[in-house]
């Protein structure tokens, strides 16, 4: 997530300084005490949090738990990732639900931080979770504010209840108490209340939005607060909690490139779980938060279960089967990779996917010139070929060819590249599932791994270069049992040579796995 990506950049640095101490002394602790409270307060975090943050931080790493620790550097690591799990909440904190529906969920907040947008996201991950939730605009000061809620709700695929016009007309606590009997009568279960917002606290905005919450006694009270928002989010949050109180806090506008101190801090200052985390534009880009998870993202560990949810949500588990068992029986075909790739696309953004992985913040710029387009131009050239042609490649000789790009409106080049992809696609997923590992362009072997029963030939030993003092030196390194200039041990998400032997993708395999979805 960009929000949190300077942050993330100086954790890192700050560990990597660790790397090869194997013991560390208290001022190796106080040095990095120092650089994790510089980092934290330059993000924006508030200074209570930051201050009591660093506190246990230090504590602990001057403790038992790190001295007499194998790697005292991935014990800190450790500590820190604890810490912030706390900051942000602890555990993760679900909706309740009424035992007598409709569930009543009022979203309050400042003009501006997305409340609107948000409440058509929530119903639309409702719907998908077997809810039938009702949006009722309640806004009624905003300009277009009701229509605006209108469009969203059709996007969403859910109900609108707007009796009044809105735009100053209509009075909003009215409208509340109508839109829960209407609910009953037409049998929704969960009411999104939209709420007037403010572009700033005042007495107006608050008790507006309290004689709402009177009126119809809501379950869950969501405070939806701009990630980006910076140092007023703590001020902004307590005059909320005072005004109104909530039960819970939706993060939006995580995907923007501020430094996301609002989500270091509100939970922390109020006591209140941050519930939900709005992650982009577009309706789907919205999901429960998880602290762990979040915390794990932060300082680059990756978010491997968030990623793997995704991929539940979007791929269709009796597809699979079928796909693998084509791969298996060597009679996967260029229209089961286009489906492949439009199942990729549901799972939403590719560099958002990418950015979960571990180690990820060290590709940032490679992740950055990713071009998501290039998988809809891979389509553009699979739905230009006849169903023959997809089902037998070989059957593209040039003229063929020629057709297809001119078609799609690319070039030939563009559609040989896509075949020589293809293949080595298949061939990549035919190792896979004989139970191989495949070898990546850009990867050596990986020691031990079964390859579908064939061993990677192994290269002769001994320099071939041209310069007789370098191919001596490279032939005593041999020798020595280490290859001339082979980079130093696997690290982790931070370089701080990971015990578990985990390394991140390099810039190569990164580049294999953009051949592979998109052009090279």
């Amino acid at each position: 997530m960009a929000t949190f990506g300077t942050l993330s950049d100086r954790l890192a640095e700050t560990f990597k300084n660790l790397r090869n101490k194997g013991k560390l002394s208290p001022a190796d602790v106080d040095g990095t005490v120092r650089e994790i409270r510089r980092a934290l307060l330059d993000a924006d975090v508030a200074f209570e949090v930051v201050k009591a943050f660093t506190t246990t931080v230090r504590e602990r790493a001057l403790g038992d738990e790190v001295s007499k620790a194998l790697n005292p550097a991935q014990q800190v690591v450790q500590i820190v990732n604890e810490e912030l799990v706390e900051i942000l909440g602890g555990q993760q904190r679900r909706l309740e639900f009424s035992k007598n529906p409709p569930t009543v969920i009022m979203l309050a907040g400042l003009q501006g931080a997305g409340k609107t947008t948000l409440a058509g996201k929530l119903a639309k991950w409702l719907a998908k979770d077997g809810h039938t939730p009702l949006l009722v605009a309640a806004d009624l000061q905003r300009p277009n504010a009701v229509q605006q809620l209108q469009v969203v709700g059709e996007q969403a695929g859910a109900a609108v209840f707007a009796p009044e016009p809105g735009n100053g007309v209509g009075d909003p606590v009215k409208v509340a108490k109508q839109a829960i009997k209407f609910a009953r009568d037409k049998v929704y279960d969960t009411v999104i209340v939209d709420t007037a917002g403010r572009l700033g606290v005042d007495a107006d905005l608050m008790k507006q939005a309290s004689n709402i919450r009177k009126a119809v006694d809501p379950d869950e009270v969501l405070f939806v607060i701009d990630a980006m928002i910076g140092q007023d989010a703590v001020a902004t949050a307590k005059a909320f909690q005072e005004g109104v109180d909530f039960t819970g806090v939706v993060l939006s506008k995580l995907d923007g490139d501020a430094r996301g101190g609002a989500a270091l801090s509100v939970a922390s200052v109020t006591g209140r779980p941050i519930m939900f985390a709005s992650t982009g534009e577009g309706l789907d880009d919205f999901e429960p938060f998880h602290p762990d998870r979040m915390a794990s993202r932060i300082l680059d560990l990756g978010d491997i279960l968030s990623l793997i949810e995704q991929a539940q949500q979007a791929f269709d588990e009796e597809e699979a089967m079928a796909v693998a068992q084509k791969i298996a029986t060597d009679s996967f075909t260029l229209d089961d990779f286009l489906k492949q790739m439009q199942q990729l696309r549901k799972m939403g953004s590719i560099k958002g996917m990418l950015g979960m992985l571990p180690g990820a913040k060290g590709m940032r710029e490679q992740l950055e010139n990713f071009d998501e387009r290039e998988i809809v131009r891979t389509e553009a050239i699979i739905q230009s070929m006849t169903p023959q042609e997809r089902q037998l490649p070989k059957l593209l000789n040039g003229s063929r060819r020629l057709r297809i790009a001119k078609g799609c409106g690319m070039t030939v080049t563009d559609v040989n590249q896509l075949v020589q992809r293809f293949e080595q696609a298949s061939k990549m997923m035919k190792t896979v599932a004989k139970g191989g590992v495949p070898q990546m362009p850009g990867m050596g072997p990986i020691p031990g791994a079964s390859y579908a029963g064939k061993r990677p030939a192994a290269k002769k030993k001994g320099s071939k270069a041209g310069n007789p003092a370098k191919r001596a030196a490279q032939n005593a390194a041999l020798a020595s049992g280490k290859p001339a200039g082979s980079p130093g041990a696997a690290g982790s998400g931070f370089g701080l040579g990971g015990a578990q032997g985990d390394k991140a993708p390099t810039p190569d395999e990164l580049a294999s796995l953009q051949k592979m979805l998109g052009r090279g």
